[in-house]
């Protein structure tokens, strides 16, 4: 038994090994035949193209007779069998005198390997153009359905900055215009000849539209002082006046705001609460900082817990960094800190947000100019700009607290905002008449470019952009 497990053993290694040595022979023949293959193909890359045969050189003497090429003496295999001119985009730039020969080259890919080039005469007989001077037109060239061709026209003439601004606030002013505006129009409608006594019902559409008693009253003396009695009956000359006298109480001679007049400009932000002062700020900072500049957000309004919240939510919309203080503390400490900060990093604004005030709390103002008086210890001659947000909604009421404010703080600019909401835009007039500071901005819509720069001409012009039927009546 042992004598024949051993033999069985021996028998079972020797097979083994026979079947390994089996394998790697199988193997590096395989391994030979790939080399061989690699080589072959190696070798047939690295051939020289065979020798095709050789046209005539193209004679200066043909082309002037207008030939196109001399008698081929190549084979058709080797000629494109193509009947159309060789396109422009796949011409060879010529190089060789005259007399070099010329190799057909296929108009699909360009065989590899030497080739002579083209005479200087052969682009003009590729594609033949007219000789200077000479009036006829040129052969009609086929085009691939595949180009269009767009006819001429004239250059497009873009849209004035004026206009585009007048468009633009339009759609914002339209409860306005549809309001009290519309109302005076009724009012002219159909009449040649305007009785003195409707003068009243014009000074009432002014007061429903909250232009306001003083306003309104002297617009209507200017009326009767300005026109004689022959044009006072006149509808177009009455509304003509009324909308030329907008323009001039809306019109300030005050100096475009500069914010690079000082590094950092410190503008602080005022208004009472609800009038839109936050969102005014954000929409303004991304105004800024899409012209360059950088800018920091001082989240002065502690005591309104949802408003540092939205300003740092603005300035990570704007990339502005946001500086803010302890809830409830003391909002003239976060205005100093945010002056401080933008001057020791070289930034070009600060916009300083403040705590809402409501124009009848007498000791809230004055805690409010306490943050005036912190903000210029931080900065000498800040704040440059101070101004003043007010809700158009509120009509009348927003005389009386652009009043209050600009008696506790040295308001520079009014910024009006949702004039889009309301029909009481007429109270732009009123401020502007009896507070003669400067319109700044006002708020047309949710979007960010809907916060627009003032320009009174625009902003009437847009006001009494649809003409009134008394207009059409007269006219």
């Amino acid at each position: 038994m042992e004598g024949g497990s051993y033999t069985d053993l021996v028998a079972a290694l020797v097979a083994l090994g026979g079947l390994v040595g089996f394998s790697g022979l199988a193997l590096y023949a395989i391994r030979r035949a790939k080399s061989a293959r690699r080589r072959q193909i190696e070798e047939s890359a690295t051939a020289l193209p065979v020798e095709r045969a050789k046209r005539p050189a193209l004679r200066p003497e043909d082309v002037e007779a207008g030939a196109a090429e001399a008698e081929p003496t190549a084979s058709e295999e080797d000629i494109a069998p193509s009947a159309e001119p060789l396109p422009t985009s796949q011409s060879i730039p010529v190089s060789a005198s005259p007399g070099a020969t010329l190799e057909p080259v296929s108009p699909v890919a360009p065989r590899p390997g030497p080739r002579e080039a083209f005479p200087p005469e052969a682009p003009a007989a590729v594609l033949p153009l007219p000789a200077p001077g000479i009036p006829s037109a040129p052969p009609p060239v086929k085009l691939s359905s595949a180009i269009s061709v767009d006819k001429p026209r004239g250059p497009e003439r873009p849209m004035p900055a004026s206009k585009r601004g007048v468009a633009a606030l339009v759609p914002g002013l339209e409860r306005t215009r549809s309001g009290w505006v519309s109302r005076l129009g009724q009012l002219f409608a159909g009449k040649k000849e305007l009785d003195p006594a409707l003068l009243g019902e014009i000074e009432k559409v002014l007061l429903t539209a909250d232009i306001g008693v003083r306003t309104s009253q002297k617009l209507l003396g200017e009326i009767r002082e300005s026109l004689d009695n022959k044009s006072i009956k006149d509808p177009a000359a009455v509304w003509g006046f009324l909308r030329r006298r907008s323009v001039e109480i809306l019109t300030m001679d005050a100096p475009a705001v500069d914010f690079a007049a000082a590094q950092p400009f410190v503008l602080l932000v005022i208004g009472v609460n609800g009038s839109g002062k936050t969102t005014t700020i954000g929409k303004l900072a991304s105004k800024l900082r899409s012209q360059g500049k950088s800018v920091l957000l001082a989240a002065g309004d502690t005591f309104r817990a949802a408003a540092t919240e939205q300003l740092e939510v603005w300035g990570a919309k704007v990339g502005a960094p946001v500086v803010r203080g302890k809830e409830g503390g003391d909002p003239s400490s976060v205005v100093f800190d945010s002056v401080k900060r933008a001057r020791s990093e070289g930034i070009d604004v600060v916009i300083a947000d403040t705590a809402g005030r409501l124009h009848t709390k007498i000791n809230l103002m004055e805690e409010l100019q306490k943050v005036r008086r912190v903000t210029g210890k931080a900065l000498e001659s800040a704040p440059h700009e101070t101004w003043l947000v007010i809700d158009a909604t509120s009509g009348q009421n927003a005389i009386a607290q652009a009043q209050v404010f600009t008696q506790a703080m040295s308001v520079t600019g009014i910024v009006l905002t949702k004039l889009d909401g309301t029909a009481k835009g007429g109270v732009i007039l009123g401020i502007a008449d009896q507070l003669r500071i400067p319109v700044r901005y006002i708020g047309v819509g949710e979007r960010v470019e809907d916060l627009r720069e003032f320009e009174a001409e625009d902003f009437v012009e847009a006001l009494f952009a649809e003409v009134s039927a008394g207009e059409k009546a007269v006219s």
